[in-house]
């Protein structure tokens, strides 16, 4: 598996519906206890999997090719 650096700056959603969900209450969980605990790196990576789930991209699969969308093949 090698990491393309070309690839992270395209924008092309890579993260499916089902992990959107995950992320989002991951991070919104980190969040939560980042202000009770006063951990910045729990907050920053919150934060991170709170934006990727939003957006749907995550850079970090795009420079590794990854995709993790659903495809529907209609017929």
């Amino acid at each position: 598996m090698s990491f393309d650096y070309k690839r992270l700056i395209k924008f092309e959603h890579n993260v499916g519906e089902k992990e959107k969900k995950y992320r989002l209450i991951g991070g919104s969980a980190l969040v939560l206890i980042s202000i009770f605990t006063a951990k910045i790196l729990l907050l920053l990576v919150g934060m991170i999997l709170i934006a990727t789930g939003y957006s749907g991209w995550c850079p970090a699969y795009s420079g590794m090719d990854k995709n993790t969308c659903e495809t529907n093949h209609a017929s």
